[in-house]
């Protein structure tokens, strides 16, 4: 596995890697709200320890406590550096962080799946300071939550709740005038590569430089003012030194630029951030999905990203480059990432390994102007936080109408759906966005089925025409494809869930789709008579359900701690035909 040039171990955030940072997670002092008052938590004694980034509820932390606790605290001790401001940051932390150094208060968020940071500076004082965090979380349906369960038992297909820090937390150290943002879009139209900065002090002696190099040869430098506080140009990325002039990403060939930037302020270097990106296209053309102007046939795993000892949080860096590499091995091109917005290691993986990733938003399950106005401001966090990555691929907003249960008919829930569409779209007007995937679709890019049928021949007779698939002509069987006032416009079509067949014989409990099978053999018939049905139908391609058990669901491909239940060879040889 080749890494780009900045790869940093474990660090949090990889396309905008600064060397100057320090690893917060680790064991940390650690305090449910109803044992411990504000003023014992300002002051860092709490009754308990838990090891951070795992929340409280999982075996990795410590505790391991699957009850709901509305509060919880924690506390640790910093430094920070005389000549530098310190930025704290949180890759995620459900559901309202609230900050405190030396107990005065530094800071609030609310969300539980996108990054945070705050400019701590001013708290600190010359040696250790004492870091306290505050989570407060409840179990209304209301929240951004995906599948963390809101009632007292895991249910159906929701699991236990996850409360509390739950992604990495860390510090870096800047000065005054430094980079803070980065975007950049990719053109196959003339092979460039726009640049999207922003600066925290712009002003005319301020300049931001950027190199672009390929297999550690440079391709391309460039050199602009950062006047305004936000600052654009475009960069050709033909180069005499690369073979074939330009480099495109695809999973075959994951070519990735690497790409420096430097600010400089009166002539001096104040920020050095590194990052990369991937010359590709990927978008949704007539009914065609089409990755680089050549179609695309999507080969997908419904990930749910939960293991067994540490819940949605992984257990290590490894472990997120292990599930790509078991998925690949399986012949599948791509994940949807269902539910959960995932460590963005696992994004790096995926570009630097080929691999394809939907994102998705993790729904709330309540109807609420204030539901929706949350909603929307975490989804423009998860939109822009994971923009650059070459492997993210489309944008899914609602699944099967959670959150928005009568969009069919409820004029207000389709608005909101096709509101994010054209919202997600004037941040990335470049990638395929789906309104609601599964059925009843607002302005979508891709139309979504999901469908459980367990006989083979039953589920290509249900698709085999485009009437069949476009106009929803299965109504007792199956959800309508679009919403009321809406409907197909020749896009391509997707089979965006199915399979999820149960291997009853792994486990004494847990569910999954239609009957249960008993051994290898009626596994991979089954299995393959499904894929094989899909395979015959006109359409881009599938997501099955799922790469793993999740708690009380027993219908992965591979078992919770991710052992084969048949040999991954043998569902290769089924899948990719």
């Amino acid at each position: 596995m080749k890494h780009v040039k900045c790869y940093i171990e474990n660090y949090p955030r990889p396309q905008f890697v600064r060397r100057d940072w320090v690893d917060l997670n680790g064991i940390w002092a650690f305090g449910f709200g109803e044992e411990t008052n504000q003023e014992d938590a300002l002051a860092g004694r709490l009754p308990r320890k838990i090891t951070v980034p795992f929340s409280y509820e999982t075996e990795l932390s410590g505790i391991n406590d699957k009850t709901m606790h509305e509060t919880v605290w924690y506390s640790t001790k910093i430094r920070g550096k005389a000549d530098k401001r310190t930025i704290l940051n949180f890759e995620g932390a459900d559901y309202q962080t609230t900050v405190y150094v030396n107990g005065a208060p530094a800071g609030r968020h609310r969300g539980a799946y996108s990054r945070f940071s705050f400019d701590i500076t001013e708290f600190l004082h010359a040696g250790d300071n004492v870091l306290t965090v505050r989570c407060d979380d409840d179990n209304h349906p209301a929240r951004v939550r995906g599948k963390q369960r809101w009632m007292g038992e895991s249910f159906g297909c929701w699991y236990v709740q996850t409360t509390g820090i739950w992604k990495s937390v860390w510090l870096e150290y800047v000065e005054e005038t430094h980079l803070t943002a980065l975007k950049m879009t990719p053109d196959l139209s003339d092979y460039s590569v726009r640049f999207d900065l922003e600066v925290s002090r712009p002003a005319e002696d301020t300049e931001i430089g950027i190199e672009i190099s390929f297999g550690g040869k440079r391709i391309q430098t460039a050199r602009i003012t950062a006047g305004d506080l936000s600052n654009s140009f475009t960069v050709c990325l033909s180069g005499e030194k690369l073979t074939y002039q330009q480099e495109l990403w695809s999973p075959e060939n994951p070519a990735l630029y690497d790409a420096e930037i430097t600010v400089f302020k009166g002539g001096r270097k104040t920020d050095r951030v590194g990052s990369y990106f991937g010359l590709r296209e990927y978008k949704a053309e007539g009914n065609k999905i089409l990755l680089n102007q050549r179609p695309f046939y999507a080969r997908l795993l419904l990930d749910q990203g939960y293991w067994k000892e540490s819940g949605l949080t992984p257990p290590s860096e490894e472990a997120l480059a292990r599930d790509i590499a078991l998925a690949k091995e399986m012949g599948f091109n791509g994940v949807r990432k269902h539910q959960k917005t995932e460590d963005e290691r696992y994004l790096y993986y995926a570009d630097i390994m080929g691999f394809t990733v939907w994102c998705e938003l993790p729904s709330n399950h309540w109807a609420s102007d204030g539901a929706y106005a949350q909603l929307a401001r975490e989804w423009l966090e998860i939109v822009r936080q994971n923009y650059n990555h070459a492997s993210v691929v489309t944008w899914v907003i609602f699944n099967e109408s959670w959150g928005v249960r009568n969009i069919y008919a409820n004029a207000s829930q389709s608005s909101l759906a096709t509101g994010l569409y054209y919202l997600t779209k004037s941040i990335d007007p470049v990638r395929p966005v789906i309104s609601n995937d599964g059925w009843e679709h607002a302005e979508s890019d891709i139309l979504t089925l999901h469908d459980y049928e367990q006989d083979g021949e039953r589920l290509y007779e249900r698709y085999d025409t485009l009437q069949k698939i476009t106009e929803g002509c299965n109504l007792n069987e199956q959800p309508i494809p679009y919403a009321k006032g809406y409907r197909y416009r020749g896009q391509p079509v997707i089979i965006s869930e199915f399979g999820g067949t149960a291997y009853v014989g792994d486990t004494d409990a847990g569910w999954g789709y239609g009957e249960g099978v008993k051994n290898d053999r009626e596994f991979l018939e089954r299995f393959g008579a499904l894929t094989g049905a899909i395979d015959r139908l006109n359409i881009s391609g599938f997501c099955y359900t799922q790469i793993t058990d999740v708690e009380q669901e027993v219908n992965g491909l591979l078992r919770a701690d991710r052992s084969p239940k048949v040999p991954l060879s043998e569902i290769a040889k089924r899948n990719v035909r």
